[in-house]
């Protein structure tokens, strides 16, 4: 069974930073690409970031493009998301995707870390 915990996330003010990390186990279940979500009350939910194990690809959006920067640990078991300035539009739930699917989405999600950005 695939298990995908996020941790990190918290409450700052607005200029502030936060480091989010996603947790994909077991460890044998080796992910081809990993993204980072994030859907505010009300909102859809929108992509934030995307890694691809099998190689070296990122993708930022362009709404956080400069101050949010996605790594990986050389067992690629986990990833971060390294969010910088945080502004008050940050403030969501966000989410740890693993696993591609065939339609461009991802097969494994979990619950959510809450990121409050106070101005």
């Amino acid at each position: 069974q695939v298990q995908v915990v996020e941790s990190g996330g918290g409450s700052v003010q607005a200029g502030g930073s936060l480091r989010l990390s996603c947790i994909v186990s077991p460890d044998s279940y080796n992910p081809k690409c990993m993204g980072w979500f994030r859907q505010a009350p009300g909102k859809k939910r929108e992509a934030v970031a995307a890694a691809y194990p099998g190689g070296d690809d990122t993708y930022i959006a362009r709404s956080v493009y400069g101050r949010f920067t996605i790594s990986q640990d050389n067992a690629k078991s986990t990833m971060y998301l390294q969010m910088n300035n945080l502004k008050a539009e940050d403030t969501a739930m966000y989410y740890c995707a693993a696993g591609c699917t065939a339609a461009g989405g991802y097969k494994f999600w979990g619950q959510g870390t809450q990121v409050t950005v106070s101005s």
